[in-house]
């Protein structure tokens, strides 16, 4: 039996137009057609049948689109244009074939046994240091570039004053509080003895480990088990997790992120009082599996998805030791617009003593990666990256780290910077917030490093 593609949630529009200037492809292309306002006509044309799946021109401008809901907060009548680009595009995926590069993609991405070999490979490319040698403006260089932005900052890339780092000697380790005591650096934690240990009171958390998070970003999953301990949570590590889906159901391939789906519930479901994701593109999609699968486990299950800034604000977070850089937030539109979480990184940020906190121009503008979007379309992927990379070149002073909270926007904007050459590194807000415990003793006596 055919179900009848809806898009209801796209009736309230009234073509007004507050939404063109929200919408990243729109600033890029100046078309109507790339544009919320003009690609609910087209989905209104599909729906009556007046175009079908196989016009190139309504694939092209619906294809186009990031996914990345910049238009729904903006708008006043409340369209869920949301649920209407996913209905259109799981219509299309029904009656067309992918590109043979976005199927391959979602195929490794489908099997854990395809996608961990590969980025395993990738780890091992990255410790080499070619990737940094060879990031640039070409195609292969902004590749090499995202890989590189995957590397964990070292303490070279936080700061210690340029006056302190001076008096430093070899054995002192610059993120050790031993080192920042005997420069007459103090601040909250600076105690070993300051890191809680659980209770049995205590909120458990399960963390949600993923696919690109857990292979290239590990160190921030280490980052968020440690920052989640010191603010009095008890974490755990589910067995059987897979890849969340977020890509497939971007794709329109509704049948494969409901089977990453229920994976993911059967592995989660009963196993702690949250779930917490890292990832803002993976909470989003985890954070919707009551919508995806249409069951009350997943619902509920949904309904305990937390991204790590939340429960880091809900527990305070505890302060640690100074950090005296500039960083720029940069909002991943996953978090800001599907999520509605706006205030908790801001709040993970304040907690750093010296941090200098900023939110540029383009903080709340798409980067343009969008899951696979910057991989099968690059052309237009860099050129709505381009204008978040132009603010962050006109700042004054330039941000030493821009902090996002999602691995594709850590990606992408860290090739974006090293193709335009601007000393920037990136980071997810937890790991600054990891080394400002480090720095101010929360840790204890414990070996960076370790759990």
């Amino acid at each position: 039996m055919t179900t009848t593609p809806d898009y209801s949630s796209l009736d309230p529009c009234v073509h007004c137009g507050f939404c063109l200037p929200a919408c990243p492809t729109y600033l890029a292309t100046g078309d109507e057609a790339d544009s919320p306002r003009g690609r609910i006509v087209l989905m209104r044309a599909l729906e009556r049948g007046e175009l079908g799946p196989e016009d190139d021109a309504l694939v092209q401008h619906l294809d186009a689109c990031l996914g990345c809901l910049g238009c729904e907060p903006v708008c006043p009548s409340g369209v869920g244009y949301g649920r209407g680009i996913q209905t259109a595009r799981e219509q299309l995926f029904a009656t067309r074939r992918l590109s043979p590069l976005a199927a391959l993609v979602l195929a490794v991405f489908r099997r854990e046994g395809l996608w961990r070999p590969l980025f395993t490979a990738a780890r091992l490319l990255r410790a080499t240091g070619v990737p940094r040698l060879l990031a640039g403006r070409s195609r292969t260089g902004f590749g090499m570039g995202m890989l590189a932005a995957t590397e964990p900052l070292s303490p070279t890339d936080t700061v210690i004053p340029s006056e302190a780092r001076d008096l430093l000697t070899p054995a002192a380790e610059p993120g050790s509080a031993r080192s920042l005591a005997s420069l007459g650096v103090t601040g909250q934690g600076s105690s070993p003895s300051l890191r809680p240990s659980a209770s049995p009171s205590s909120p458990t958390v399960a963390l949600f480990r993923g696919c690109v998070m857990d292979a290239l970003f590990d160190h921030v999953h280490d980052a968020t088990v440690r920052t989640l301990e010191a603010n009095g949570y008890r974490v755990i590590e589910p067995a059987g997790q897979a890849c969340c889906g977020a890509l497939h159901e971007h794709a329109g391939d509704r049948a494969s992120a409901e089977a990453l789906a229920r994976l993911n519930v059967a592995a989660l479901t009963n196993s702690a009082d949250y779930i917490v994701v890292n990832s803002a593109g993976c909470g989003a999609l985890l954070k919707e599996y009551g919508h995806l699968l249409g069951t009350e486990a997943a619902a509920a299950l949904a309904a305990r998805v937390r991204d790590v800034s939340e429960l880091l604000a809900q527990a305070g977070p505890r302060p640690g030791g100074p950090l005296p850089l500039d960083v720029a937030y940069d909002a991943p539109c996953h978090l800001q617009h599907a999520q509605r979480v706006q205030a908790a990184p801001l709040a993970v940020l304040g907690a750093i003593p010296s941090l200098r906190l900023r939110l540029l121009p383009s903080s709340d503008k798409c980067c343009g990666s969008a899951g696979i979007y910057s991989i099968v379309r690059p052309a237009m992927a860099r050129a709505v990256l381009d204008l978040k990379i132009e603010s962050f070149a006109g700042a004054d002073p330039l941000p030493d780290i821009v902090a996002t909270g999602n691995p594709g926007c850590l990606m992408q904007i860290g090739a974006g910077l090293r193709a335009a050459g601007l000393p920037i590194r990136v980071a997810h807000p937890v790991e600054l917030l990891d080394e400002s415990y480090w720095r101010g003793g929360v840790y204890g006596t414990a070996v960076r490093g370790e759990r």
